[in-house]
């Protein structure tokens, strides 16, 4: 029996600002890491891409590492055509600088300002392309959380969505816990604080529920 191919974004993405500064976002991608590794051991052929990060690489996975979110938009095309699940948890850019120096910018002037153009939205986009897929889509809000969680859950054809909270004192960025709430169009699963390998348990069995 052919394994299942599940693809799987982690981490953050770091738009050039000129050689030796970037726009970031605080994801240490320990969350994707973790469901990548889960899924292996759920007999998953895993497609890991990430952004820059210091975590040790998951045993038994294509790993595939990228820097901007154009780049993890060109890599999830490559592999999305052989995949049966994607789990969208890197915290993408919303925005890239619109030029970027090929010199280091100097310290001159009192202010300074950058002009910067929308990425891609990579969920949407291979919501797009979806036929048989299950998509799994993440959500870090600071207001209105359900609301806007469910505006994406439709608006990038997901199956169901994972929602992290920043009130949740001690989860997310940068800590080893995490508090989610997963979901569907009609349906909600709430889960209180676990470590993120428990979490990652969590998250894919409900995955294993739609296949």
């Amino acid at each position: 029996m052919k394994k299942k191919v599940a693809l799987v974004t982690a981490g953050p993405t770091h738009e050039a600002i000129d050689p030796v500064r970037f726009i970031g976002n605080r994801s240490t991608g320990k969350m994707g890491f973790c469901i990548a590794q889960e899924l292996t051991k759920n007999g998953f052929d895993v497609v890991l891409i990430s952004g820059p990060t210091s975590l040790e690489i998951p045993k038994n996975v294509t790993f595939v590492s990228i820097q901007s979110a154009q780049e993890m938009y060109n890599a999830c095309l490559e592999y999305y055509s052989t995949c049966d699940l994607v789990v969208f948890s890197a915290a993408v850019a919303d925005y890239t600088p619109k030029e970027v120096s090929t010199l280091k910018i100097k310290k001159n002037e009192e202010t300074f300002s950058i002009d910067l153009v929308k990425t891609k939205d990579i969920a949407k986009e291979l919501g797009l392309l979806k036929k048989q897929q299950i998509h799994v889509g993440f959500a870090l809000e600071t207001n209105n959380e359900e609301e806007n969680a469910q505006k994406k859950l439709k608006s990038k054809n997901l199956d169901f969505i994972v929602l992290n909270s920043l009130k949740n004192e001690g989860t997310c960025f940068g800590s080893d816990n995490n508090k989610i709430t997963i979901l569907e169009q009609n349906n909600r699963l709430e889960f209180g604080i676990k470590s993120k390998e428990e979490v990652a348990k969590d998250i894919v069995n409900h995955i294993l529920e739609k296949f």
